[in-house]
């Protein structure tokens, strides 16, 4: 069975088989640090399921607004146009949390929240905070970790 962990202070997604850690992947949780709450651009704790796995055979680096292809293809140019977008590139795998009361339903809950892992320009920092509450990935990393894994792979995000 494949799990996987991402640890906040770390900035790094783990996966696991059967207990073995297989691979490790560099990540960059929320600049607001850890939380649940709506609205507070952090990036939640506890157990989660990957709830749905979008943007399979879109070209790397395609632009998703609201979980739907734009058409667009990021740029530097584009980052211009655009310097006050939430870059989310390449694919998304939707999170939902699976702890009642702290990751899911009510105004705690991951899904509702729109948190994803998901892709990121490639100048963006990996291993330093700066999301709003997603956990951003390298385009070729995410690519390799979508088609590595099925939706309901489980995921614990710890401090």
């Amino acid at each position: 069975m494949i799990y996987l962990k991402v640890s906040i202070a770390k900035q790094q997604l783990d996966v696991y088989e059967n207990d073995n850690l297989i691979r490790e992947y560099a990540v960059s949780t929320a600049k607001n640090g850890a939380g649940e709450l709506f609205g507070s651009e952090k990036t939640p704790r506890g157990w989660h399921v990957i709830r749905a796995k979008i943007g399979d055979q879109c070209p790397v680096d395609t632009v998703f607004v609201e979980r739907r292809p734009t058409g667009e293809i990021y740029k530097p140019e584009l980052k211009l146009q655009y310097p006050q977008r939430d870059w989310i590139l390449t694919r998304i795998m939707w999170l939902s949390g699976l702890e009642v009361g702290k990751n899911r339903l009510g105004n705690v809950d991951t899904m509702r929240r729109y948190v994803y892992i998901h892709g990121t320009p490639n100048e963006t920092n990996m291993s330093i905070p700066g999301s709003r509450g997603c956990i951003r990935m390298r385009n070729e990393d995410l690519i390799e970790l979508f088609n590595a894994i099925s939706v309901q792979t489980r995921l614990l995000i710890q401090e």
